[in-house]
């Protein structure tokens, strides 16, 4: 039988990613169709929030390490989060497009704040609810749950939302329905049954950083492998945005129709990932998840044929899966427990930066090139950040434990 905290986390993960496929998987969408947002504002909805988180972290790893308890902290910040769904609702009203699409934004980096401190925190609690025995088995059915709940929920708003990619009222119902299971989020994460953390010492809990996790090689060469992917991989977002709504012409319903094939996809591999990654090293396994991630943009702009693209946004998911299992993963993994929170806050400041960048040098490079050289260039990108877990493979794959 799985452990309690096991199966409330899934509960309120599956509550979660109602929340954000109801919200977060149609920002810029709903920017484009009904806020007229110009490409720089939609490359803007995927800088900002790492621009918060950038300058959140920091601050949110002194709450964290100060709180004897993260449940209350975590749930406050998520509900904080989720209330920033009704503004949105009423954003419509406002006297003109431009102010809509610039309050929009406003709203998104606001979302942010309390975001970045949700997101450490559950980190923290979960890595310590969880035992590292369990981690792979835990995060493997749970991300595969989680996706498939994720699948439904878009599909189901895939078919309602047909016909309706321009409808005023058919955003403001999805957001409000984000905002519900929001609640409801908060409610299951109340549940989770956390044991109040006992740190020997008040240095610890004052320390604001702590400059040992940079002795050990393995946390390093993996965060610098990790640092670049992520950036060639985040430099696409903007672009497939825009590409999709601008250039193809996707409505929601092809919108959601990608998000299904992906997740589906993601759903029938998590299995295969996680038995690979038991039988070789993570990442080793990583390797072959960038590469096929780097197939992704260059694959995309080959056709503008929406069956196609549905095509391609599903074979992204077996790569994807892969990605989100193996990352964080190894992110935990290479943590030495002592220092964990120190490892993760320092991981997510990078990332974070890495986060705001990339995005904004995509969105130049479309302006500059075009989409189709602007997609190339991602691609080989992310090429690259394959060879560079390759190198750190070659250094610690024949001692494994020493990466993980």
């Amino acid at each position: 039988m799985r452990p309690y905290n096991e199966k409330i986390s899934i509960y309120n993960g599956m509550a979660s990613t109602i929340a954000m496929n109801f919200s977060n998987n149609f920002f810029p969408i709903f920017a484009i169709t009904i806020l007229s947002a110009s490409n720089y504002q939609v490359g803007l909805i995927s800088s900002l929030p790492p621009l918060m988180a950038l300058l959140m972290t920091i601050p949110a790893a002194i709450m964290l390490n100060r709180a004897a308890e993260h449940k209350k902290l975590v749930a406050t910040s998520i509900l904080l989060a989720r209330v920033m769904f009704l503004p949105i609702v009423v954003l419509v009203y406002l006297p003109s497009e431009s102010m809509q699409a610039w309050a929009f934004l406003v709203i998104i980096a606001l979302m942010s704040v309390p975001n970045t401190v949700a997101t450490i925190g559950w980190q923290t609690l979960i890595s310590s609810m969880i035992s590292e025995s369990r981690r792979g088995a835990f995060f493997s059915d749970r991300n595969r749950l989680l996706t498939m709940v994720g699948l439904v929920s878009t599909l189901i708003i895939g078919i309602v939302m047909k016909d309706a990619s321009e409808s005023v009222a058919a955003y403001q119902i999805l957001f409000a329905i984000a905002f519900g299971f929001g609640l409801l989020e908060v409610f299951l994460l109340m549940k989770h049954d956390e044991t109040p953390a006992h740190i020997d010492g008040p240095v610890m809990k004052k320390k604001l950083m702590d400059w040992s996790i940079f002795k050990h090689s393995g946390f390093v060469s993996f965060l610098i492998a990790a640092l670049f992917f992520n950036f060639a991989w985040q430099m696409a977002w903007g672009i497939f945005n825009i590409y999709h709504v601008r250039v193809v012409g996707a409505t929601v319903f092809w919108i959601s129709m990608f998000s299904v094939g992906n997740m589906l996809m993601q759903i029938l591999t998590f299995p295969l990932w996680k038995k690979w990654a038991e039988q070789r090293s993570n990442v080793r396994v990583f390797v072959w998840a960038a590469i096929g991630m780097a197939s992704t943009p260059f694959l995309t702009v080959l056709s503008t044929n929406l069956y196609y693209l549905t095509f391609v946004q599903t074979i992204s998911g077996f790569f994807l899966s892969g990605v989100v299992l193996l990352l964080f993963n190894l992110l935990l993994e290479q943590s030495p427990e002592a220092s964990r929170t120190y490892c993760i806050t320092t991981y997510n400041v990078l990332l974070a930066f890495m986060a705001f960048l990339a995005p904004q040098i995509g969105i130049w490079l479309l302006n500059a090139w075009g989409v189709e050289m602007a997609m190339y260039i991602s691609s080989a990108l992310r090429l690259l950040s394959a060879a560079v877990f390759f190198a750190v493979y070659l250094r610690y794959g024949k001692v494994p434990k020493a990466l993980m």
